[in-house]
């Protein structure tokens, strides 16, 4: 007799729910909204604008400093090279100037007639000498000196030094300044100043006129002063000679 095989339970058959109009029932499923992804994906969208924003703002700020450093730096070098270039040229004219100095030494005396009181003083090598009057027989002495050589002799040219022993007393030259001063416009003063070498017995006080020298459109300074019956003007028709001038004046011996 045959083996008898196990019968195997069946699952069970679930039962269709129907609708009382006999149609099968669908049964829905609920689809949930995607609310959160939604909110999560527009505030990404507004990092990433936002890190957009800033990353131009900080790109255009960095290239507005970037040309503003170039102009600064462009102005800064300009402002150098041209500091330079001045500092260059203020030293070759201090290099000129000391040069030029330098140049008038060892300084050369001068000696006016002996019978005028044998006026000396110190004047630079550079400068040249002109004798106009000797004076030999009487009357003015009279002498020029300017640098390399001595122009045309006139009002208005322009000379280092004009020497004028004159014979005629310090009171009449004086008196002829004063009546210049006095003059409508006059830009001429007076100063009472003392020159010579007291060490030497040559020490004398004279008047120093500064301003526009009479009859003419000079601008200098003039120096007078007795020497025995005679006046001694000395006088230079530029300020560009003050101090050449100045230590000329502080040599001075003469006898009285």
């Amino acid at each position: 007799m045959p083996p008898v095989q196990p019968v195997q339970a069946m699952p069970p058959v679930q039962s269709a729910q129907v609708m009382p109009n006999g149609m099968p029932m669908v049964q829905q499923v609920q689809v949930v909204p995607e609310k959160k992804k939604d909110i999560a994906g527009l505030v990404k969208t507004i990092v990433i604008v936002m890190v957009s924003l800033i990353a131009v703002t900080f790109i255009g700020l960095f290239i507005w400093m970037f040309v503003q450093y170039n102009d600064v730096q462009a102005d800064v070098d300009g402002q150098i090279n041209i500091a330079v270039a001045e500092a260059k040229d203020e030293q070759a004219m201090e290099d000129e100037a000391e040069f030029l100095e330098r140049e008038k030494y060892p300084y050369k005396t001068f000696s006016g007639p002996a019978d005028y009181g044998q006026l000396t003083f110190e004047y630079p090598k550079t400068w040249s000498v002109y004798v106009a009057a000797a004076a030999t027989n009487g009357g003015d002495f009279n002498a020029y000196f300017n640098p390399i050589q001595v122009d045309a002799v006139g009002k208005e040219t322009i000379n280092a030094l004009r020497l004028t022993i004159r014979d005629k007393s310090f009171e009449d030259v004086t008196e002829e300044y004063q009546k210049a001063m006095d003059k409508k416009n006059s830009n001429l003063t007076v100063e009472s100043v003392t020159v010579g070498d007291a060490a030497k017995n040559s020490e004398v006080t004279a008047n120093r006129y500064t301003g526009t020298i009479p009859n003419t459109d000079l601008s200098g300074y003039i120096v007078v002063f007795k020497i025995r019956d005679k006046t001694v003007i000395l006088q230079t028709d530029s300020v560009l000679f003050k101090d050449d001038f100045d230590k000329l004046l502080g040599t001075i011996v003469f006898n009285s």
